[in-house]
């Protein structure tokens, strides 16, 4: 099983690809064995379904079982609460989210990514009033919420001090075109990355591969890249963090090799 540093979790955006198969999976690999295959390759799985529509509590309780007990899925949250004009009128699709039966994930249930469409601006009002919506904690449970805005309004000091104010991480946008927030906001990092290419066999070059490594290892321990760009002058407290990285987008073909060439050279 592979093994990251403590609080250090790397992985991709789903698990189910065709092209993965018999590239990331063996030939052989029977589809309903591929999520067992990927959770002991990789320490984290982001969930994409729950973005589109409600999965089955059946569904999230098979998922637990299927991987091992220290592995963690993020999850996005629903569109019908991220895509809409008001953000600050989404509380009915949040509780319904949680209400679907996402707890059946037990430990194994990581930050929720609540994914806001590329048109929306940032609106200091509504966006405060959806952060306002979103639960610490759900029937016991502690919930962690990361907001992945993709406005270049969002660059503001405002917006970060809101997301810190609620304990929200803000995503940081890695080697995309969207606008890159990269200040701490949460005890915890969730970053998304996505520049991987056919060029590479891993996805990303060795020196690339490399500065991921220093930027998560420095979240890790508390501190903060140098070389990824902020917006607040305030500093966040330095306290050891939990990172969680994915590896989406790009030549999606090459996602798996890039995620466990990190999860390799993390070790």
């Amino acid at each position: 099983m592979p093994s990251t540093k403590p609080r250090i979790r790397v992985g991709i955006g789903g698990w189910t690809y065709e092209p993965w198969r018999g590239v990331f999976y063996p030939k052989d690999l029977t589809q309903k064995r591929e999520l067992e295959y990927a959770s002991r390759k990789l320490t984290s799985i982001e969930i994409n379904g729950t973005f589109y529509g409600s999965q089955k509590p059946e569904s999230f309780a098979k998922w637990h079982d299927e991987t091992p007990d220290d592995f963690i899925f993020a999850l996005k949250g629903p569109r019908f609460a991220t895509n809409r004009r008001v953000l600050a009128e989404a509380g009915e699709s949040i509780e319904r989210f949680f209400k679907s039966g996402v707890l059946e994930l037990k430990d194994k249930l990581g930050p929720i990514n609540w994914q806001l469409a590329p048109t929306k601006k940032f609106d200091p009002k509504d966006v405060e009033g959806f952060l306002k919506l979103l639960p610490k904690s759900v029937e016991g449970r502690a919930i962690r919420h990361a907001l992945e805005v993709r406005h270049e309004t969002f660059q503001s000091p405002d917006f970060v001090a809101l997301a810190r104010d609620h304990g929200v991480a803000v995503i940081v946008a890695g080697d995309a075109d969207y606008p890159q927030i990269a200040d701490v906001t949460a005890p915890f990092v969730y970053a998304r990355i996505m520049g991987t290419t056919d060029k590479q066999k891993l996805g990303y070059a060795p020196k690339a591969l490399d500065a991921w490594v220093k930027r998560v290892q420095a979240w890790g321990e508390g501190g903060a890249p140098a070389d990824l760009n902020t917006v607040s002058p305030q500093k966040p407290k330095k306290a050891a963090r939990e990172v969680f990285l994915y590896v989406i987008s790009g030549f999606k073909e090459r996602n798996p090799a890039a995620a466990m060439a990190l999860i390799e050279r993390l070790k």
